[in-house]
């Protein structure tokens, strides 16, 4: 760390450039009064950095709290530090096209309302999304004053964008509440952003559906008389993403796919594991693309690259940080190493530790090598011993009696505390609490070791894992969670997912005898489907003739997503057949535990 260059301004200069405006005071309130967004909380960043925090965590954050409007260039402007991502605006010739709009609709709208303030009243006139998360679209009703406008997306976007949030919401969900730290206070000893920003706000997430797919690269599209080049790059940061060049304006836009810092292959919260080597091929595609057009590159997170050499030197060491890690990855198993034993070894060349872009703020090179490791080879290390261990409490239970105890794992854990070695004493302590969750001096040690290993955390996810998992353990916040998941969100899933969503909530033992079949024949469009019950599963069939069936249900689909959602009035539905075979599918269905405990059994 003390030869990191610190002595380096050029962030800081590159963050503040252009910079207009900023919202004062940076405190977004939704209709009811409540705070969705507190970027002020972050004024305490102005001083020099704590014994609390490690310096390049700090350093990162005092950048991404500089909020406000942005000049970017000539017609391009971004709104920043008013949520987790960057709402950019392209002036055309009618009105202002809009880029990803946050998170949240308030923060959205509060976004455009600082835009319109320095710039002028200028109407939304089209909406791009740059990728299939949620902070990318979730926003988009607080832009589009209800006004049909062009939505611009890359292909299958919706299938990613909703998939994600409905199929294993609850879960990513309730974890992502540890990864952003989103009950921690924003304090030197608590949140300091999540390194891809400072956070996630807690407004109205709405989700407006494209009007328009990007299906190739080289793909020109007009809006309001923007010309823009769209380069795909599919299984990226994304399962659907894209990034895209403004020729008149000399921009590239590099959606997530090259922030300023490592990003990450598999996110803390839970996602699907991504392509690092995919990754990297398209930052070199990128380069050749659009490298000698472009003056300016941005991105849907963090601060602009200004000048051809310096784009360059950007995205090349972007491209060589994932493909470096996806190809030493790959190189080590082959040689028998596993995920763990890998990600203890690996280090990055000298030129890329020095650049302050690729540190792991937000992904790190630990948990991305255990990712790439877990995309070619899975969960397995190829040790039978890990095949068939005892789960969790059981596991812990017996290495607590073989070392003599709870009090004595206390013992020991202290004394690797004072020795230094906090990851081992987190081991133990772990072992005791999963063996005796009531064990209050296990608690109190395990809850300062993950504070002190959180303080001295780089990455700003880790931090906020360790910090969120000291409160759980003494009681902080536990309880309450986020949600991706909204009316919008629902209407926009397709009838395949809708069917999805409901075999993910049936009880497989309680379903075990059951064994029925519904036919749902959806008016609007005419469509017909089969769920069979069959040995615990809810099998999902399409275009069915109808023969067979016990019940056969006549509904629109909104009325099948009421249904669904524990909306009554089955007897109101126009029906062939046995209505009681409705409830027996209702009864089998349970709804998922949103406040479920992860430190502590």
């Amino acid at each position: 760390m003390a030869d990191l260059p610190f002595h380096d301004r050029a962030d800081f200069d590159d963050a503040e450039r252009g910079f207009i405006a900023a919202l004062t005071p940076a405190v977004i309130e939704a209709a009811d009064g409540k705070v969705v967004w507190d970027n002020d909380a972050y004024a305490f960043l102005d001083a020099d950095c704590p014994a609390t925090a490690h310096p390049s965590l700090w350093r990162q954050a005092q950048l991404c709290a500089k909020q406000g409007l942005f000049e970017v260039t000539d017609g391009i402007y971004q709104v920043r530090g008013l949520d987790l991502s960057n709402m950019t605006l392209v002036e055309g010739e009618r009105g202002v096209v809009v880029i990803d709009p946050l998170v949240s609709t308030e923060c959205a709208a509060a976004a455009l309302r600082l835009y319109r303030d320095h710039r002028g009243d200028r109407p939304v006139t089209g909406l791009i999304y740059t990728h299939s998360h949620v902070d990318h679209f979730g926003g988009a009703r607080g832009v589009t004053d209800g006004v049909d406008i062009p939505v611009i997306a890359p292909a299958h976007f919706m299938e990613h964008a909703v998939s994600e949030n409905v199929y294993a919401g609850t879960a990513m969900n309730r974890r992502a509440l540890y990864m952003y730290g989103q009950l921690l206070p924003r304090t030197p000893d608590g949140q300091l952003g999540c390194g891809l920003g400072m956070g996630t706000s807690a407004g109205t997430v709405s989700l407006i559906r494209p009007t328009h797919d990007i299906t190739r690269t080289g793909q020109e599209e007009t809006v309001d008389g923007v010309r823009i080049v769209f380069q795909l790059t599919p299984g990226t940061e994304a399962p659907a993403e894209m990034n895209f060049l403004f020729p008149d304006h000399r921009a590239l836009c590099m959606a997530e796919n090259a922030t300023h810092n490592l990003h990450n292959v598999l996110t803390l919260r839970g996602a699907v594991v991504r392509d690092a080597r995919i990754w990297a091929r398209y930052l070199t595609e990128a380069i050749a693309l659009f490298a000698d057009r472009a003056d300016v590159a941005f991105a849907s997170h963090h601060w602009p690259t200004w000048g051809r050499e310096d784009i360059v030197t950007f995205l090349s060491q972007q491209r060589d940080l994932y493909s470096y890690l996806h190809d030493q990855t790959v190189r080590l198993l082959n040689r028998g190493l596993t995920g763990i034993e890998i990600a203890e070894v690996m280090q990055l060349p000298p030129a890329l530790e020095q650049a302050w872009h690729t540190h792991g703020y937000y992904g790190s090179v630990s948990h991305n090598v255990k990712a790439i490791y877990q995309r070619y080879l899975g969960w397995f290390d190829g040790n039978p011993a890990h095949l068939w261990e005892h789960p969790p409490v059981e596991q812990a239970r017996r290495y607590v009696e073989c070392l003599g105890g709870t009090a004595a794992v206390v013992g020991l854990a202290d004394r690797y505390v004072r020795d230094g070695d906090l990851r081992f004493a987190a081991t133990l302590l772990n072992h005791a609490i999963f063996a005796d969750p009531d064990d209050s001096a296990a608690r109190r040690l395990l809850s300062q070791v993950y504070t002190r290993m959180g303080h001295g955390a780089e990455n700003a996810t880790w931090r906020n894992f360790y910090l969120t998992g000291a409160a759980e353990l003494t009681g902080g916040p536990s309880a309450g969670t986020t949600s991706t998941t909204s009316p919008d969100m629902y209407d926009a899933l397709t009838v395949e997912q809708i069917f999805d969503s409901l075999a993910i909530r049936v009880n497989g033992p309680n379903a075990w005898n059951e064994r029925f079949t519904v036919d749902w024949h959806l008016t609007d469009p005419d469509e017909r489907h089969r769920t069979t019950m069959s040995n615990g599963a809810l099998i999902h069939e399409r275009d069915t003739t109808g023969d067979g069936a016990d019940l056969t249900l006549r509904l629109t689909r909104q009325r099948l997503l009421r249904l669904i959602s524990g909306d009554g009035g089955a007897d109101e539905i126009d029906h062939d057949g046995d209505l009681t075979v409705l409830g027996r599918l209702t009864a089998v269905l349970e709804d998922s535990t949103p406040d479920f405990a992860i430190v502590t059994p």
